[in-house]
């Protein structure tokens, strides 16, 4: 035959996509891709937002950070480089309205300002409450004035021209704040901004030792002086005796922002890998079963002399296009899909998003190119070494479990694809690594329980409906273990998403005790401490945490000076780089225990640590460690290890010293109490006490809450993506075993086996089958799901023991259906028609 393999390619991809052989493969590529460039297109733009808005996300080039006033060095570097600088101020305070106009309270993010702010994009003032473009203004709020958001005066019951209360001072509403240069994304900022002129911040006196503000210094100017100061900047970071300072830059841009959406990626991308994975064993299973049907057409073609490299060019080509299709189709669905999340998530991107790159479309052909090679070519190159020989004996060329060298590649590249695209490194390792050992695991199991099932069955006593169920299964156990595992890896995914979606975000949720406190108030002074507690025992609140706080900064441990350097894990960088809030106290807190250690009242020269930070600083009993306290050196030893529920919502520090009284410290108070059901209790207690900041966060819990579930239905929408290709993955699984069970089943109907008697075996075999992948999958995904949980999005992993259960009846329902639909026309063939396509 002189037929050249690109026109016999052409000519049998027409002719299969005419008869359907390739659609399972085609779907199976398409969805993956889909899934995959649906976050691919969001992500990149996304990116390319932070990229083009970063100057007006920072207002500045470059912008200094710290927990304190910035120190000289850093405006002197800057005007000896030329460059304009601008200092603004951030913390939370209350709000409240004027006793004559109702006296209502809110917590607000108060926002000091001085001129030249902002020094790259622009304030935009509302014209009215309902106005979100506004008018843009070179301006910044006059001395004795106050710029607010719209929605404080609707929670104030406020207007334009109003007195707003904030500590010791008043000042005039006189704008509607619209948009703000660098605000940072809506999921950090709760509360209302309320912006002053700086000059005016000392007038109010919120500012406590211990009060936690940010101050953000501001750089602009040309690029040359910008480089120099970030490379100056840089160089300063590194001494040691610099902390709690950071800096944000062009290159980094906010990292507020990026943390926002890390747990929205973190979902997203779980989910496109498991679709991905999904789509893999589908692929796998599909071009298993193409090649078996094509078994007999490539023996006739050997007869007729066309050669090997013929017939494996001809279906590679074949495949290549086929990908190439899906692939193109799947990144078209993608980019359609991605405006569906933006919409999801609005409101965590406040900015217009570029046009998305190349780099997904190019990412999602290479994804789907690579699944049909991987997974697709290995058992269809067999058949190039299909002998003619079959022709005239159908024992003989059957496909082996070969090319295991290409497919291992494959799968090796495959994974590392994955693992490289995920947003973070060790889910994608957890997910691909635990699929992998899962299908180990799930093809053990399964080969041990066909081998249990043979002996278990008694053939003299059981039905026959299960004998005969039995022996279709235990008769072929290759074919079992296939079966088993394909449908136990489908069902994983599908396990394992629904635990995450129900266990992991519900117990997030669900971590708040009914009756924990839902007020924290800081900034209770010392001479305030009698009549403030008096005020709320009065109020009829009967538990209450109270704790002195002051501020100190990790400087030594051991005696050996620390810098962020000297940890390699991100956390223990960032704390050693912070300041602690610490406390003290003759007793344990009653929500702490001792894991280790004791508490010694009344000790001196000892501490408390919590169990995380000794364990994230790598301290042990007995350790010393140094805080600079006010510039006051402070050493204390470790004598106990405390395990702390964070989420808990009782007040808790990381370390804490077992005295009564330290009156040398500069001590505030902190407060937590769930607040009496009385109308105007907040409002009270905030005119008796004007300097406190009272949070109220049974509403920021609310609103984080809300933007939860903005991710939550973004994720369950990707979800229909991994459900279609779990589908069809049982799909394919069942249906691999077609042909051999029509012949099974028309020997036995030759035998006289009615069609109830053939339906029932058929359902019992594919309920048991689904029984136990449902089964193992279930078991799996609780530990598959722990070690996500733990490691990748730090929850707490509450999975039912009801789980394996419930995966058992799900996986056999599920098995059934998908039986019902790939073998139905097993069961409807005519018995001549059997007949022959068994002796064929």
């Amino acid at each position: 035959m002189n037929t050249s393999f690109w026109s016999l390619g052409w000519r049998t991809l027409w002719r299969d996509l005419r008869a359907g052989e390739l659609r399972l493969l085609m779907v199976a590529v398409t969805l993956a891709v889909a899934a995959l460039t649906s976050v691919g297109f969001f992500s990149d733009r996304l990116q390319g937002g932070l990229q083009r808005d970063a100057r007006q996300l920072l207002g500045g080039d470059a912008v200094v950070v710290s927990d304190n006033p910035p120190a000289a060095a850093w405006t002197q570097r800057a005007e000896q480089l030329g460059l304009r600088h601008a200092l603004n101020l951030t913390f939370p305070t209350m709000g409240r309205a004027p006793d004559a106009q109702g006296g209502a309270t809110r917590l607000v993010a108060l926002k000091a300002v001085d001129a030249g702010y902002p020094l790259r994009g622009q304030m935009r003032l509302a014209r009215s409450p309902t106005d979100r473009t506004g008018e843009p203004t070179p301006d910044i709020p006059a001395r004795g004035t106050a710029w607010v958001d719209a929605a404080l005066l609707e929670a104030l019951g406020l207007a334009l021209g109003d007195t707003l209360l904030l500590g010791d001072g008043s000042f005039r509403i006189a704008q509607l704040i619209a948009q703000e240069p660098d605000r940072g994304s809506g999921f950090m900022t709760f509360a209302p901004r309320v912006m002053l002129h700086a000059a005016d911040l000392p007038a109010t006196g919120l500012v406590q030792p211990a009060s936690r503000i940010t101050y953000r210094l501001a750089v602009a100017g040309d690029e040359p002086a910008v480089r120099q100061f970030i490379t100056w900047a840089e160089a300063e970071l590194k001494n040691p005796e610099v902390h709690g300072v950071r800096l944000e830059s062009l290159d980094s841009g906010r990292p507020e922002m990026m943390r926002t959406l890390d747990r929205a990626e973190k979902f997203l991308n779980l989910v496109a890998l498991l679709a991905a994975l999904l789509a893999a064993v589908a692929v796998a299973l599909a071009a298993r079963g193409f090649a078996s049907r094509r078994l007999d057409d490539c023996a006739m073609l050997r007869v007729l002399g066309l050669p090997q490299r013929a017939i494996a060019g001809a279906y590679a080509v074949e495949f290549v296009l086929v990908g190439l299709a899906a692939s193109v189709a799947g990144v078209l669905i993608g980019f359609a899909v991605h405006h569906v999340f933006v919409a999801l998530l609005a409101g965590l991107v406040e900015t217009a998003l570029p046009a998305p790159s190349a780099w997904p479309v190019l990412f999602g052909l290479g994804i789907g190119l690579t699944l049909l090679i991987a997974f697709g070519l290995p058992p269809v190159l067999q058949l190039a070494q299909v002998p003619p020989l079959r022709v005239i004996r159908r024992d003989v060329g059957a496909l082996r479990p070969a090319s295991l060298a290409v497919l291992a590649l494959g799968v090796a590249g495959f994974a590392a694809l994955l693992v490289a695209v995920s947003a973070d490194v060790t889910l994608g390792l957890i997910a691909v690594g635990g699929f992998a050992g899962a299908v180990a695991v799930f093809a053990l199991l399964s080969w041990g329980a066909v081998r249990l099932l043979r002996a278990v069955v008694n053939e003299q006593t059981a039905p026959r409906w299960l004998v005969l169920a039995t022996r279709q299964i235990s008769a072929r156990p290759a074919y079992a273990v296939v079966q088993v595992s394909s449908l136990a890896v489908g069902l994983l995914a599908l396990v394992l998403l629904v635990l995450l979606r129900t266990d992991l975000i519900a117990s997030w949720r669900a971590a708040t005790p009914a009756d924990a406190p839902n007020r924290f108030v800081i900034n209770v002074m010392p001479d305030q401490g009698e009549a403030f507690r008096a005020t709320l025992k009065d109020a009829g609140v009967a538990k209450m945490d109270w704790y002195p706080m002051f501020r100190g900064r990790l400087v030594a441990i051991n005696g050996q000076p620390i810098n962020p350097d000297d940890f390699t894990e991100e956390r223990a960088q960032r704390l050693v780089d912070r300041e602690f809030n610490l406390s003290h106290a003759a007793d344990k807190p009653p929500h702490n225990e001792i894991a280790a250690g004791q508490w010694r009242a009344g000790e001196a020269g000892a501490i408390s640590v919590e169990t995380g930070l000794a364990e994230t600083l790598g301290l042990k009993l007995g350790d010393t460690m140094t805080f600079d306290i006010a510039g006051t050196p402070t050493e204390g030893r470790v004598t106990s290890l405390r395990k702390v529920d964070w989420a808990s919502m009782h007040v808790n520090f990381f370390v804490m010293f077992p005295l009564a009284e330290m009156p040398e410290m500069p001590i505030t108070y902190i407060a937590a109490y769930r607040a009496p059901d009385q109308p105007g209790f907040d409002n009270a207690l905030v005119r008796q006490f004007p300097n406190i900041t009272n949070v109220d966060m049974s509403s920021t819990i609310a609103q984080v809450q809300r933007v939860l579930d903005q991710v939550i239905r973004a994720v369950e929408f990707l979800f229909g993506f991994t459900l279609v290709a779990g589908l069809i993955v049982l799909f394919a699984a069942v249906s691999a075993t077609r042909e051999e069970r029509a012949r099974e089943f028309a020997i036995m109907r030759a035998m006289g086996a009615g069609s109830r008697l053939l339906g029932s075996v058929q359902r019992a075999e594919l309920a048991g089958v689904g029984l136990l992948a449902g089964f193992l999958a279930s078991v799996v995904a609780i530990g598959v799901g722990w070690a996500m949980a733990r490691y990748a999005f730090e929850f707490s992993w509450t999975a039912s023991p009801w789980v394996p259960l419930a995966g058992s009846v799900v996986g056999a329902v599920l098995a059934l259906i998908a039986g019902w639909w790939g073998l139905r026309e097993v069961l409807r063939r005519p018995v001549v028609e059997t007949l022959r396509r068994a002796a064929e």
